[in-house]
C-alpha cells in the first residue's frame, strides 16, 4: 500500500486498483396513472443503510469514568508534604495535573453548593407532587366507591322491580286463571328488558348510537279486537292483555323513585308590606302561592280575589301564618333622606343673600328692581302691574353678589308672595312716600313676619312733591314695625326708583344685613332648591325657574320637583345665557322636566332614574288621591253634611284655564274660587300651563264650556277646532279683565230677586152667576188703584185663601185697564169661583231684579 504524491488527494490504490465512494441511493423511474387517461414519471430512490464492522464484531465497552477532581487534588498536596531526603519516583507516562487556583476552588464550592440547593428544590416539588397525587387518588377512590354503590343501588332496585313484576304476575294468575298465554308473558317481559337497555347504548365519551327496535315475541292467538272493551271481551281467552297507562305510570313513577314525594324545606324570607297591598303582590314577594292566601283569608271569613288590596295588618297576620319575617314601612318612606341632611360645619361656605321685594301693588317694586340691576322690565309688563315672579342675581357695588326675588303685588298673587317669603333670607319691604301702608303692604309684613325674616323698608317715590316718609314711619308702628328712626331695629332707607337715588345706600344696607345673618352653605354635595316659577314653553318644553338653595346644580344630573322629574338638559341665568354650574342662592332656567312642576314644588337631585320614578309615583298618586277625595265631596261629620246641604243645588260655572305660567295660573283659580257664593260658584274644569291645544278644544266642546286664555294663544289646530265647534276663547293679559269678566258671567247664573209694589185693595160687594162667563164679583176699590193683569190674593176672615191673577176688570159693561179708589167694578178671577161677599181682595205687582256678585 502506498501513498499517493499529493496528501490531498483522497484516492487510495490497493495493488494497483483505485478505492472510490459509491453512493448509497439506488434510483428508479415509476409510471404513476390518473383518471382520463393521464399519466406522470416518478422518481424513486432506495437508500442503503450503512453497517459499520462486520457482524461478528463486538460492541465498544464502554468508556471508563473520569476520576472526580476530589479524588485527584490530594496528589499535590502529598508531594509538597514529601520529605526532602527521600528518593524521587521514576517518571511515569500519565498527564501530570496542575494546581488549582484559589478562585477556581471557589468557583467549584460555588457550583456544589448551588447543586445542592437545586436538589433541595426538586426534591420539595417531588414531595408536593406526590401528596397532590396522593390526594388525587383518595378522591378517585372515594368517586369509584360511590359509583359502585349506585350501581349496587340500581341492581338491587333492579331486582324489587323484577320481584314486584313477578309477585304482580303470580297475582293476575291467581285472579284470572292460568289464561294469558305463556307467550304474552314473555313479549312484555322481552320489551321491558329493551326498554331499559335502550339508555345504556351510549358509548363513554362517544356520540348516542340509535338503540335497535325493540325484539317483540310473536303474539299467540289471532289479532286483537277492535271493538269496545266489555266484560265479555276482557274474559275472553283468546284476548291478550297489554299494560294499561296507569301501570305505565306507577312505572315510572317507580323508577323515579319518591324523591317528588318529600316535603320541601320551607324558606323564611323577611316580607316588606307598605300600607295597602294586592294579595297578588303579597305572595310574590313571599313566594307562596296565591291559593294559598286567600284560603287563610277565607278561614278568616273573608272573601277575597288575586287582584283585592288588603291593609297592611291583615297582610301582616298572612305572612307571620305562612312564617315569614314582616317588616313593615309607609309610603312616604320613599322621601326620607330626599331633603335636608346634614353638613358638616367644615364644608360650609359664605353665599349671596336672598332678597324678596314686596309691597301694595304699583308702589315701583319692579322700578326699583330695574334702578338697581339697570334694567326695564316693569315695561314690558301688560298694563304696567307686575304679573310674574322673577328671580334676578345683581352684582353689588362692593363686589358681593345678590339674588332678588320679584313678586307681583296684586291681591290675586298672595301665593306668589308667601312663595317668595318661604326662600328669602331678607324682605324689602316697598311703600309709596304718597301712598303709605296700603292692604298688600300689610299681608307683606304678615308674610314677613311668618317667614321669620328680617325687614328692610324701601321707602319709594321720595322725588314727588306730595312724598311723606313721616307718615309712612308712623303708620308702620300700627302693625308692629319699627323702624330706626322711631327708636326700632328696622332699617328703612329713603329711595326714588325713577331718580335712581338712594340705591347704593339701599345695597349697602342689604350688606350689612347679610353679614349679620352670616349666610353659609355647602357647595359640594346633592343639589336643593325650590321652583319658583314654571311654564311650559313650545320650543324648550318645560322650563322651571329653581332657586338653588344648597349644593351645586349640573347638566346631566336626575331632578325630582314634586310629581314630575327630568335629566337636566341645560341651565339658564337670568341673562339668558347658558351656564355650566348653578351654585347656591343662584337662579336658573332648568330645562329636561318631563312634565311641568307647580311652583313652590322643592327640588333635589337623586342618584338614578329609579329613584326619580319611585318618588313621582307616589306623589302622583298621592295628588290623585287628593283630587279624588275634593271632587268627590265631603261627607263624614255632621258639619260636613250641612255645609253639603248648603251647597247641594248651587250653580256651577265652568271653565277651561290655559295661563303662561304655573304661578298665574295659581292665581286665576284662587281668584275665580273666592268669587263662589252659596248660589253660584265657578269650577275650573282643567288649568293648564302653556298654549291652548286641540285636547283643549275637545274638553271644552264635550262640556260645553268656554276657554279663558291668560298670556297664551291657541295653536292652528286648536282654533280651527274651536270655530268648527263653537267654542269661545277668550285671551286676556291682566287679571283684573279676567276676573271682572268672569264675575259678570257668573252673575247671570243667580236667581232674580222678586219685588212686591202693593197697588190698591177692594171688598166685594156682591156677587153675580153669570152663564158662559162665571162667578164676577161686584166690589168697591177701598184704597189706591186695582189693575187689570195684576196679581191678587182674596183674604177672607183676614186668612188668604187663593192667590191669582184679575181675568177681567170691568167698569159698568165696558172692559178697563184700572180702576182707581171709590168707584165700583167687576171683577172674575182665573181659574177660581169660590168668591163671597165681605171678603177682601188685595191687588198687587211683581216686579223682578237681576242680582250681581
Amino acid at each position: 500500500m502506498s501513498e499517493t504524491k499529493t496528501p490531498g488527494d483522497k484516492k487510495l490504490s490497493v495493488s494497483g486498483k483505485t478505492l472510490t465512494l459509491k453512493p448509497r441511493t439506488e434510483t428508479g423511474v415509476v409510471r404513476q396513472s390518473f383518471s382520463h387517461g393521464r399519466s406522470k414519471s416518478v422518481v424513486v430512490e432506495k437508500v442503503k443503510r450503512r453497517s459499520v464492522g462486520g457482524p461478528a464484531e463486538a460492541k465498544p465497552e464502554a468508556p471508563a469514568p473520569v476520576e472526580a477532581p476530589a479524588k485527584r487534588a490530594p496528589a499535590p498536596a502529598a508531594r509538597t508534604a514529601a520529605t526532602p531526603g527521600a528518593e524521587p519516583k521514576p517518571k511515569t507516562s500519565g498527564v501530570v495535573l496542575r494546581t488549582l487556583t484559589e478562585e477556581e476552588r471557589a468557583a467549584r464550592a460555588h457550583a456544589l453548593a448551588d447543586s445542592r440547593l437545586r436538589e433541595a428544590e426538586e426534591r420539595k416539588i417531588a414531595e408536593e407532587e406526590a401528596k397532590i397525587r396522593a390526594s388525587r387518588e383518595k378522591i378517585e377512590k372515594t368517586e369509584r366507591e360511590a359509583a359502585e354503590a349506585r350501581k349496587r343501588e340500581e341492581d338491587d332496585r333492579r331486582k324489587h322491580d323484577d320481584e314486584a313484576k313477578r309477585k304482580a304476575d303470580e297475582v293476575a294468575k291467581k285472579r284470572f286463571g292460568d289464561e294469558r298465554p305463556a307467550g304474552a308473558a314473555a313479549r312484555i317481559t322481552t320489551v321491558e328488558a329493551d326498554e331499559e337497555e335502550t339508555p345504556k347504548s351510549r358509548r363513554p365519551g362517544g356520540a348516542a348510537r340509535p338503540a335497535p327496535p325493540p325484539r317483540l315475541a310473536p303474539k299467540v292467538g289471532g289479532e286483537k279486537q277492535r271493538g269496545r272493551l266489555t266484560l265479555s271481551n276482557a274474559l275472553n281467552q283468546d284476548e291478550v292483555r297489554e299494560r294499561s297507562v296507569a301501570s305505565f305510570r306507577r312505572r315510572v313513577k317507580r323508577r323515579m323513585g319518591h324523591a317528588s314525594d318529600e316535603p320541601k324545606e320551607k324558606l323564611t324570607r323577611e316580607v316588606i308590606i307598605p300600607e295597602a297591598i294586592s294579595i297578588q303582590e303579597l305572595a310574590n314577594r313571599m313566594a307562596e302561592r296565591a291559593v294559598d292566601v286567600i284560603r287563610l283569608l277565607m278561614k278568616q271569613g273573608q272573601m277575597a280575589t288575586i287582584n283585592d288590596v288588603i291593609d297592611a295588618d291583615t297582610a301582616q297576620l298572612i305572612a307571620e301564618e305562612l312564617g315569614h319575617s314582616v317588616r313593615r314601612v309607609a309610603e312616604s318612606d320613599v322621601e326620607e333622606g330626599l331633603f335636608d341632611a346634614a353638613d358638616d360645619p367644615a364644608d360650609l361656605v359664605s353665599r349671596p343673600p336672598v332678597v324678596t321685594v314686596m309691597g301694595h301693588v304699583d308702589h315701583g317694586k319692579t322700578s326699583l328692581l330695574d334702578a338697581i340691576r339697570s334694567a326695564d322690565v316693569a315695561a314690558g309688563e301688560a298694563g304696567g302691574i307686575t304679573q310674574h315672579i322673577g328671580a334676578y342675581q345683581v352684582t353689588a357695588p362692593s363686589g358681593a353678589k345678590v339674588t332678588f326675588i320679584d313678586t307681583p303685588g296684586h291681591a290675586a298673587f298672595t301665593a306668589m308672595r308667601a312663595r317668595g317669603a318661604k326662600v328669602t333670607d331678607i324682605v324689602i319691604l316697598v311703600v309709596a312716600a304718597d301712598d303709605g301702608v296700603m292692604p298688600q303692604t300689610i299681608e307683606a309684613i304678615n308674610h314677613a313676619k311668618a317667614a321669620k325674616v328680617p325687614i328692610i323698608v324701601a321707602i319709594n317715590k321720595m322725588d314727588k312733591p306730595d312724598a311723606n316718609p313721616t307718615r309712612v314711619r308712623t303708620d308702620l308702628l300700627q302693625h308692629e314695625v319699627q323702624v330706626e328712626s322711631m327708636g326700632g331695629d328696622v332699617v328703612e332707607v329713603e329711595v326714588s326708583a325713577l331718580k335712581r337715588t338712594g340705591i347704593d345706600k339701599l345695597l349697602e344696607m342689604i350688606g350689612l344685613q347679610a353679614e349679620l345673618l352670616d349666610l353659609k352653605a355647602n357647595p359640594t354635595r346633592a343639589a336643593e332648591g325650590t321652583v319658583i316659577e314654571a311654564k311650559l314653553d313650545r320650543g324648550r318644553g318645560p322650563v322651571a325657574t329653581v332657586l338653588v338653595q344648597r349644593g351645586t346644580l349640573r347638566p346631566g344630573g336626575i331632578v325630582v320637583a314634586g310629581a314630575e322629574w327630568g335629566r337636566v338638559r341645560a341651565l339658564v341665568s337670568d341673562t339668558g345665557n347658558a351656564v355650566e354650574t348653578a351654585g347656591p342662592s343662584t337662579p336658573v332656567e332648568v330645562l329636561g322636566f318631563s312634565g311641568t312642576p307647580e311652583a313652590g314644588d322643592r327640588l333635589a337631585v337623586v342618584e338614578n332614574e329609579a329613584r326619580a320614578r319611585e318618588v313621582t309615583d307616589y306623589r302622583a298618586r298621592q295628588k290623585r288621591e287628593k283630587q279624588v277625595a275634593r271632587s268627590a265631596g265631603m261627607r263624614g261629620s255632621l258639619e260636613q253634611m250641612m255645609a253639603q246641604a248648603k251647597t247641594a243645588g248651587r250653580k256651577e260655572f265652568p271653565l277651561v284655564v290655559k295661563a303662561d305660567v304655573q304661578g298665574s295660573l295659581e292665581a286665576i283659580v284662587g281668584a275665580l274660587e273666592k268669587l263662589g257664593t252659596d248660589e253660584v260658584a265657578a269650577r275650573v274644569l282643567h288649568g293648564g300651563v302653556g298654549g291652548i291645544t286641540e285636547s283643549d278644544v275637545t274638553l271644552a266642546e264635550a262640556s260645553g264650556v268656554p276657554i279663558i286664555a291668560f298670556n297664551v294663544r291657541a295653536h292652528k289646530e286648536a282654533r280651527e277646532a274651536a270655530e268648527r265647534s263653537g267654542i269661545e276663547i277668550r285671551y286676556y293679559n291682566i287679571i283684573y279683565d279676567l276676573v271682572d269678566d268672569v264675575k259678570k258671567a257668573m252673575s247671570g247664573l243667580l236667581a232674580p230677586t222678586l219685588r212686591e209694589t202693593m197697588l190698591g185693595n177692594a171688598q166685594i160687594l156682591e156677587v153675580f152667576n153669570i152663564s158662559k162667563v162665571g162667578k164676577i164679583a161686584g166690589c168697591r176699590v177701598t184704597d189706591g188703584t186695582v189693575e187689570r193683569g195684576a196679581n191678587v190674593r182674596l183674604i177672607r176672615d183676614n186668612v188668604v185663601i187663593h192667590e191669582g191673577k184679575l181675568s177681567q176688570l170691568k167698569r159698568f159693561k165696558d172692559d178697563v185697564k184700572e180702576v182707581a179708589a171709590g168707584m165700583e167694578c167687576g171683577m172674575a178671577f182665573e181659574n177660581y169661583q169660590d168668591m163671597r161677599a165681605g171678603d177682601v181682595i188685595e191687588c198687587y205687582r211683581v216686579e223682578t231684579i237681576q242680582r250681581s256678585l
